[in-house]
């Protein structure tokens, strides 16, 4: 993938539907779509407030729910680009949650149990930090964990495991997409050096020494296996109506402006439109009008 020009269109970042891509090929780093700190702010600022109006007629009208999943390695951004797009969303249009290791109970489930769980309503927007796809990244890389899932022997041949479930995860969202739900995914593309940099700069900070764990450390050394997961994955898994992002992370602002520019789109592509009221609805209106002015 090559990108020359300074206006990006977000949609440069959408795999499509049975597209073959090379993460090797795949840029961490593209020109800003902005030029100063300044015009970043205002145009994050200008996103946010349109996200936030139309989350708004999204949560009147009751039809829709928007899906969002963030799946990157550590340090990619996932939970700053979260902070600041969804920064002007009213609380009770959103449901967010961060994935962790599996629990007892959900590990006597089907593994997409726990995420169907935790799907938004309609009329809301719901946020993953990490999601299912964690069933087919890092279980993947360290299949330890996966004989430890309790499935059964036959189940667990390497040959076929993953194909099912990317099969399974796709046939997934393609419920979600019949019933309502618009899923966007993004993988925020993190080059190595950048992480190594930003592990440093929480070692430096206090205040972000809690995000450190030498957990991290040791997980870079599967970087490559990691990335050989990640494009399997997106491959397999990236179909039209759940698409997959690859953002390039080195530049933390570039990545919520292109993020805040797809949610916006995919909300506005909705058409939505505040409900209007039929004619019983209005009669009853009137009569309530009546009412409170009768009060004064």
């Amino acid at each position: 993938m090559a990108i020359t020009k300074t206006k990006i269109n977000a949609e440069d970042f959408r795999v499509g539907e049975r597209e073959e891509i090379s993460l090797a090929k795949w840029p961490t780093r593209v020109p800003t779509v902005y030029t100063t700190k300044e015009q970043y702010k205002a145009m994050l600022r200008k996103h946010v407030h349109e996200i936030a109006a139309l989350q708004d007629v999204l949560y009147a009208s009751d039809r829709y729910a928007l899906l969002l999943i963030f799946q990157g390695m550590d340090a990619a951004g996932k939970d700053s680009v979260i902070k600041h797009v969804m920064s002007g969303i009213n609380p009770q249009g959103c449901q967010a949650y961060s994935f962790k290791q599996p629990s007892e109970e959900e590990l006597d489930h089907d593994f997409l149990w726990r995420v169907v769980r935790r799907l938004p309503q309609r009329g809301r927007i719901g946020i993953f930090n990490r999601s299912h796809y964690e069933e087919v990244l890092v279980v993947r890389v360290h299949p330890e964990i996966l004989m430890n899932e309790r499935l059964p022997k036959e189940l667990l041949n390497p040959e076929t495991i993953w194909t099912a479930r990317y099969r399974s995860i796709v046939e997934f969202e393609e419920h979600l997409y019949r019933s309502g739900t618009r899923t966007l995914k993004f993988y925020l593309h993190l080059s190595k050096e950048e992480q190594r940099r930003r592990f440093l700069k929480r070692l430096e900070e206090p205040e972000k020494n809690w995000k450190f764990s030498m957990s991290d450390i040791k997980e870079r050394k599967f970087w490559r296996n990691y990335m050989e997961a990640y494009e399997a994955c997106i491959n397999a898994t990236s179909s039209g109506n759940a698409p997959w992002y690859i953002i390039p992370a080195d530049d933390k602002a570039n990545v919520r402006l292109l993020v805040s520019e797809i949610v916006h789109n995919t909300l506005r592509e909705l058409k939505l439109a505040y409900p209007r009221p039929d004619r019983s609805r209005l009669k009853e209106l009137k009569s309530i009008r009546k009412r409170l002015e009768r009060e004064e």
